[in-house]
């Protein structure tokens, strides 16, 4: 019927105004890339887009986030077999970036930890998501999250230690990071 095209086709512009700008950080996160984020964001509401009249879940968000987080697991397994190829690396040069709240040292920091790694933090600290919760979204085990979630940690707190100034009056950089 036409007439229901319209409604799914409204239903689903109203909820990409809702929801764009919280994917959008989401996937700035899991990218730390403000190109790869917009490529990713937009992925994802295309894939939505394709099935909302037929596979709606109850809860969309969630559903767009899981399809997120698999669509960049899949840009991640397919850039490291293709950029050993072409000869590259990771992009030299592209600058980096806050989106929204986050400050630019954290993006910054998150650019420095391996990707499963950002992943699982993206959805613990962004996401707000417990351990079962990630290793869902990831499809790997608990184990492997809690591992994931302990070394991004101890990476981040590593480079805060290097990049942010001291708190004032303090004489250790390390009070800084507390």
């Amino acid at each position: 019927m036409p007439g229901d095209d319209a409604a799914g086709d409204a239903d689903f512009a109203d909820f990409v105004a809702a929801h764009q700008g919280v994917l959008l950080r989401l996937a700035h996160a899991l990218t730390a890339n403000p190109h790869d984020a917009w490529d990713l964001t937009q992925e994802t509401l295309a894939r939505l887009g394709e099935r909302w009249d037929r596979r709606r879940p109850d809860v969309p968000e969630a559903w767009a986030r899981t399809v997120m987080v698999r669509l960049n697991i899949d840009r991640v397994r397919r850039l490291r077999r293709e950029l050993p190829l072409l000869g590259g690396g990771e992009r030299a040069g592209t600058p980096v970036q806050h989106a929204g709240e986050a400050e630019g040292w954290l993006v910054e920091a998150l650019a420095t930890v391996s990707p499963r790694q950002r992943t699982a933090l993206a959805l613990r600290y962004v996401e707000d998501l417990d351990v079962r919760g990630i290793a869902e979204r990831m499809g790997c085990s608990e184990g492997t999250v809690k591992s994931q979630l302990s070394r991004g940690t101890e990476r981040l707190r590593e480079h805060a230690r290097h990049h942010l100034p001291t708190v004032p009056g303090s004489t250790r950089r390390e009070d800084a990071v507390r």
